[in-house]
């Protein structure tokens, strides 16, 4: 099994740094039953949100680096 780096900052309450071992990203939002929106160092965003029950949504879009 490989080993993985990942950690995950509180920086300010509702905003987190993720920093893995390629990349860094900023978390915004996902409060009480709100939408949780990610922009990440290599131009990925995602919008996801917990639903009721064992469901859940998301949504990628990532743009390409020139």
């Amino acid at each position: 099994m490989p080993l993985t780096f990942r950690k995950s900052f509180r920086i300010l309450p509702g905003v987190r740094l993720n920093i893995n071992k390629r990349s860094w990203s900023i978390t915004t939002g996902g409060g009480k039953n709100g939408p949780r929106y990610t922009r990440s160092s290599t131009g990925r965003r995602t919008t996801s949100m917990d639903l009721p029950g064992p469901f859940g949504w998301r949504r990628t879009h990532t743009t390409k680096r020139h």
